[in-house]
């Protein structure tokens, strides 16, 4: 069970490494004023969508095996527990919500400024305080 442990916390690193730049990169692509710049990075941003997207899938399965391999009985008296589903749950939205924003910008679509951006690169990062504290404090 520590290897599964082991695994889930990488492909959690994975992901989140990803999570963090793809905004970054829609800040730069919402102030860019050259095509040919925002078409560059209209594919970074989608290689990069593309590569962290099964990062997320074991990410989730190897959680879910960690949930289905404890007792389960046990984990339903855990209010940090449900509280951290629901945060992943969050992020997997926030992860997809993504996909829909690069669509956007590669349609021409967006009309959400830098600053938006730079506000939305920060969702990642409060979650993931927020499930670590409740991970290892396990405050309830």
């Amino acid at each position: 069970m520590i290897w599964v442990k082991a695994l889930h916390f990488i492909f959690i690193i994975a992901w989140f490494a990803g999570l963090f730049y793809l905004p970054r990169l829609f800040v730069n692509h919402a102030m860019a004023e050259e095509e040919s710049v925002r078409n560059r990075l209209g594919i970074m941003e989608s290689k990069l969508y593309r590569f962290i997207t099964p990062w997320m899938v074991l990410t989730l399965i190897f959680g879910a095996w960690l949930l289905v391999d404890y007792a389960w009985e046990a984990y339903a008296q855990m209010l940090w527990l449900k509280i951290k589903l629901i945060l992943v749950a969050f992020l997997v939205a926030y992860h997809m919500y993504c996909g829909k924003i690069i669509r956007q910008l590669a349609s021409h679509s967006n009309h959400r400024s830098h600053v938006w951006f730079r506000w939305f690169n920060e969702v990642p990062v409060l979650i993931l305080f927020a499930v670590v504290i409740l991970a290892v404090v396990k405050p309830f």
